[in-house]
């Protein structure tokens, strides 16, 4: 089977640097040392698990006041590995105002990106706020989609006040809801289950035809019953598989993932057509 994983990271050192002073708390979160890859490490352990991976850019600059992992950089790893890099999401820091969207059209115009990842609460910013909207704009325009963090998230978890993240940019209403609705075109695509918000990712999934679901960074196994179900039933034409690499071992995902006995029609949908028909992958 066609396995698409939508949210892998690079797992390098630019990668590293960019997430600044999370690293050490997310390597407590993870219970393991958060620890950079070669690059031709990384593109193996894609091939080791079988998967067509997407890769995620990530900029926080504004907030952590460490150097992004760039969309040049991520783009150039894809072109050198196509076989088993598919595509990259493009990633701009929404407080950089115009920079930002002259990067966002460059991304898409200049190195032909898939479209852009955004992580609200590292980046401390809600996706409904009004003032970032003119990148909406741009992004909307270029007609391209967007991925979009929700739920809580392991940087800085545990930490004295979660090192200044706040879980209120990633709740899934009215944030995400807001810009589907005043976005009707632009192709959303909500990023990790949600929790504790997950019943209101589902809502709006299923009220909203432009936002599907990827469910990376969790595993399957303590995925809640009702989203058991619904991922079998009334969500099976939303929901696309991401693994959140290097969080979860792909093996793991994998195993788990069958556990829950899904018919092959229902993984299908999962692992590869979804994302072929939602994104053109």
């Amino acid at each position: 089977m066609r396995t698409i994983d939508l949210h892998c990271y690079p797992n390098t050192e630019p990668w590293i640097r960019a997430q600044g002073p999370y690293v050490e708390a997310l390597s407590r979160y993870w219970h393991r040392a958060w620890r950079a890859k070669t690059e031709e490490a990384v593109v193996q352990d894609f091939k080791d698990a079988g998967i067509q991976a997407v890769l995620v850019a990530f900029d926080i600059e504004t907030a952590s006041g460490t150097p992004p992992c760039t969309n040049d950089y991520v783009a150039k790893m894809r072109d050198e590995h196509r076989d088993t890099i598919i595509q990259a999401w493009a990633s701009v820091d929404p407080w950089k105002g115009e920079i930002a969207i002259q990067e966002a059209t460059r991304a898409i115009r200049e190195l032909g990106m898939l479209g852009f990842h955004f992580h609200p609460i590292m980046g401390h910013f809600s996706v409904g706020d009004r003032r970032l909207y003119p990148l909406w704009e741009t992004i909307n325009a270029l007609k391209v989609p967007v991925m979009i963090d929700v739920g809580t998230t392991g940087m800085g978890a545990g930490q004295p006040g979660g090192m200044g993240a706040r879980l209120k940019h990633a709740r899934p209403i009215p944030a995400l809801d807001d810009l589907a609705a005043d976005f009707p075109d632009l192709t959303i695509v909500a990023a990790h289950p949600g929790w504790p918000w997950i019943d209101e990712v589902t809502a709006i999934v299923l009220h909203k035809k432009n936002v599907s679901w990827e469910l990376s960074g969790w595993a399957p196994k303590y995925f809640p019953d009702a989203l058991k179900k619904d991922i079998g039933g009334r969500l099976q034409d939303k929901i696309m598989f991401g693994s959140d690499y290097p969080s979860i071992p792909h093996e793991r995902l994998f195993r788990e993932w069958e556990e829950l006995g899904y018919p092959d029609e229902v993984m299908d949908k999962v692992f590869h057509k979804n994302a072929e028909r939602i994104l053109g992958l």
